[in-house]
């Protein structure tokens, strides 16, 4: 884990709060967060915020300022985006984010 990754896992946990069905796991270099097993969000150790928002609202996310696809393999997985700190810089902004991800994963079955 790298300090940008548990300073960012610390602000999605106060967030995100307790809420039924969310757990935690250390992937990635950092940490995801998971709605009834779907990964919602992670910390990644870049200090850069993953999410998950499923491949219809993939181009929406992407027209945000500061998002990227993720790339995993040498290719863009297509429904997940990655925000840089710098535009998650306040609660409003990162729990904005985190409710845009959050209304993609409910819609998913459980795991």
């Amino acid at each position: 884990m790298s300090e940008a990754a548990d300073a960012l896992a610390d602000r999605i946990r106060a967030i995100f709060d307790y809420r039924p069905g969310l757990t935690e796991k250390k992937m990635f270099g950092g940490y995801g967060f998971m709605l009834n097993g779907n990964m919602v969000a992670g910390a990644m150790r870049s200090g850069n915020l993953l999410l998950r928002v499923g491949p219809d609202l993939h181009e929406l996310a992407l027209q945000r300022p500061g998002t990227s696809a993720m790339h995993q393999g040498g290719r863009d997985m297509v429904g997940f985006v990655e925000v840089a700190p710098d535009f998650i810089d306040t609660e409003e902004d990162l729990g904005a984010w985190l409710d845009f991800a959050e209304g993609f994963v409910k819609t998913l079955p459980p795991k």
